[in-house]
């Protein structure tokens, strides 16, 4: 036991190490927990013999779980809802599309059978969050006409229906399901997937709101529960996991909640965990002395996927909505495999026997779309004049309160206090600061200009640099050229019931709000929700 937690902690410890080693070398950080992974294999230097399939698949499963609740989680809907639609086409008929064509090619150019050809256009159907969300944050790649947004929401979200795709040809596999079964095995999937992630969602946020936890961190602990029972609960009954825990995520994720920072803090770092765990385990069940086996063919389904099966796809679902050339080809080139077709491709190796060896034939596969999309995106971007040079791609995720700047003092007015007595306006605050909040006899009030400062009152200001105050939680409003709030004075907008804009952030500045400011697009209103 004790070697073996030396050996996690080792690993986990490599694999910090490589994530900042790749990025200085420009390769891409999932590829070297591969190659770790491999390093300690069956084949490799320390050949630590490792080939259990089942036990494999249990955990990359549990990862997998939390991978999909983050990718809804840190999904900033403000800024991806105008690209919505877009994105579920994407995630739905183009998984099926890419899926079919790649089916297909397998079949007809490499003469596989037909059952086999679209199971493995189903694993790698989908492309993966982890890759993606890596490649567009490590390169801060802001990207035009929405790009990341859209990419951001699409690889999140069509993991789902790789999976449903896969469950359905791995029963036809099985021989043990007929078409009728299969119908409605796929409306199962769907109907209780969608229908449990929305109720789960709506009991989750309904506790968040109500449950005020009396130990530090346990809301982290709910929310993994949250996470967990929102796979487990629609799997036990056939609905699909992966699809619900996407909804829970995307819902609470874009709820105004308590401690919002420390949950995205948490679960980023464990998100980054779950990557971790899920490539190093690839690289540890891949036996290099394979590959040479399945490397034309893996190679061939790379090439097609990546040059024709996944570009039709993204035209097919783009030019009805006029998308660009330059974006449809970006969208095509980001179209990376990953983890979600690691997990499933263990799946498929458990579930079925199959002529060809999938697992290894999937694993060609992630190396040659991490190694050379991975790499090379950036690239692309520029070439195909897709970088937004004012844009700030870290927007489309859901961490904003890591991003601004924003303190609260928290201030005692005893009855010897010279501003005991006295209203806000007749105060002399600090330069850059506005009092958000007035905490009286245990009720929080939103103080105006007129509130009168009594003895034992407490003070709430704001200021610049970021913490967190109970009783204060904050969001964000972004200005549009389409916004209502474009062009008007701070003053001229309709001040909804305990709330108040305390910053407003205008490209590197970031300024302490008074009535007579006129908001700009491309203005980020930072505004203070407070629980009475």
């Amino acid at each position: 036991m004790t070697t073996y937690l030396l050996i996690t902690a080792v690993v986990i410890f490599a694999c910090v190490f490589l994530s900042k080693v790749s990025s200085r070398l420009g390769i891409p950080m999932l590829l070297a927990f591969i190659l770790l992974g491999m390093l300690f294999g069956s084949d490799g230097i320390l050949k630590i013999p490792f080939d259990n399939y089942a036990f494999a698949e249990q955990i990359c499963t549990v990862a997998l779980i939390f991978i999909m609740f983050y990718g809804g989680f840190g999904t900033n809907w403000q800024q991806a809802k105008s690209v919505a639609v877009k994105a579920g086409l994407l995630s739905t008929a183009g998984v099926v599309i890419t899926a079919a064509l790649t089916g297909v090619f397998c079949h007809y150019a490499l003469h596989i059978a037909w059952v086999e050809s679209m199971l493995i256009g189903a694993l790698i159907g989908s492309t993966d969050a982890a890759s993606v969300f890596s490649v567009l944050r490590s390169k801060r790649l802001s990207l035009r006409y929405n790009t990341a947004s859209l990419l951001e929401v699409e690889s999140g979200s069509n993991d789902p229906c790789a999976y449903m795709l896969t469950v359905t040809f791995i029963a036809i596999a099985q021989g043990s399901a007929s078409g009728g079964q299969i119908g409605l095995l796929i409306v199962k999937q769907m109907l209780f997937g969608i229908l449990f992630g929305g109720l789960i969602a709506a009991a989750a946020v309904l506790l968040l709101k109500k449950i005020k936890f009396s130990t530090a961190g346990f809301d982290m602990v709910f929310v993994v529960g949250i996470a967990v029972i929102g796979y487990a609960l629609p799997a036990v009954f056939g609905g699909n996991g992966f699809l619900s825990v996407y909804i829970v995520g995307i819902v609470l994720g874009n709820t105004e909640i308590r401690n919002k920072r420390n949950l995205v803090n948490f679960f980023d770092g464990l998100t980054g965990l779950m990557q971790m765990l899920i490539f190093f385990l690839l690289g540890l069940l891949a036996f290099p002395s394979r590959l040479p086996q399945v490397v034309i063919p893996a190679l061939l389904i790379a090439v097609f996927l990546t040059f024709v099966a996944r570009p039709v796809a993204v035209a097919l679902v783009l030019t009805p909505f006029k998308g660009k050339i330059s974006q449809q080809l970006l969208v095509s080139w980001a179209g990376l495999r990953g983890a979600a077709s690691i997990v499933f491709a263990i799946m498929a190796e458990m579930a079925v026997e199959t002529e060809n060896d999938v697992f290894h034939i999937v694993f060609m596969i992630v190396l040659f779309s991490i190694l050379l999309q991975g790499s090379l995106l950036p690239l692309v971007a520029k070439k195909l004049d897709m970088i937004d040079e004012k844009g700030d791609v870290m927007k489309t995720f859901n961490d904003y309160s890591d991003e601004v700047p924003v303190q609260f003092i928290q201030l005692s007015i005893p009855k010897s206090h010279h501003w005991c007595g006295k209203t806000l306006k007749e105060l002399t605050l600090p330069p850059e600061t506005l009092v958000v909040l007035l905490k009286r006899n245990g009720e929080n009030i939103i103080p105006n200009g007129n509130t009168r400062l009594l003895e034992n009152d407490v003070l709430v200001l704001s200021a610049t640099s970021p913490d967190h105050v109970e009783g204060v939680s904050l969001v964000e409003i972004y200005v549009d050229e389409n916004s209502k709030y474009n062009g008007k004075l701070l003053s001229e907008i309709p001040k909804k019931e305990n709330t108040l804009v305390i910053m407003i952030q205008r490209g590197e500045q970031v300024i302490i709000p008074h009535g007579n400011i006129r908001l700009e697009s491309g203005d980020m209103l930072v505004v203070s929700k407070t629980e009475i």
